[in-house]
């Protein structure tokens, strides 16, 4: 069980009160009888959740849906542990929804954890959406600096030259600027034609 995992298992036990279901769930090897979590009615948000996670580490799609939903929620340990689950997931569809994610300026406030989901995929759709919610984040008094850190460092982590232009604007704000400098050195020079 890697550390996501066990701070997930913890987390959830405590929120459904250390109940037989939470174990139970905890127990199920049948990834149908997991799947049925999802979509039966009344269930609770720690039941989902764990359904939704254990389905996305074994690789099950019917957890994306799900997934993109906690990757959007308000509280970021369900937020991290989402976007663990979705970058394990393999689905065609978890970069678009990331990117997204990542670029709603009315969820800018969630954006942190798609960003880093962006990084960690590696998918055509991540360096454009890192570009695009860092320019944003640029504006004077921008409350959302760590948005903004996470796709400096992002950007300078995927080491496309398309960055190049806004990392350098992000130099010109101080909370930006060392990671900045970092993520530039980190992007390859053109070399002329």
């Amino acid at each position: 069980m890697d550390e996501e995992s066990r701070s997930l298992t913890e987390r959830l036990r405590q929120e459904s009160g250390a109940s037989p279901a939470f174990e139970h769930l905890l127990a199920i090897g049948d990834q149908d009888e997991l799947a049925e979590v999802l979509t039966a009615p009344g269930q609770p948000l720690w039941a989902r959740e764990l359904a939704a996670f254990r389905l996305g580490l074994a690789g099950d799609r019917r957890a994306f849906e799900s997934l993109v939903l906690l990757l959007n929620h308000r509280d970021p340990p369900r937020c991290a542990s989402a976007a663990h689950a979705l970058a394990r997931l393999r689905d065609p569809r978890t970069a678009r929804a990331a990117a997204a994610l990542a670029t709603n300026e009315l969820r800018v406030a969630y954006a942190l954890h798609p960003v880093r989901l962006l990084v960690a995929l590696r998918a055509p759709e991540s360096v454009p959406a890192l570009i695009t919610t860092l320019e944003r984040r640029l504006r004077p008094h921008d409350p959302y600096r760590r948005v903004a850190l996470a796709c400096v460092e992002g950007l300078g982590a995927l080491g496309d030259a398309r960055a190049r232009r806004v990392l350098t604007e992000a130099l010109a704000h101080p909370a930006l600027a060392e990671a900045a400098v970092h993520a530039l050195a980190r992007i390859p020079e053109q070399q002329p034609s």
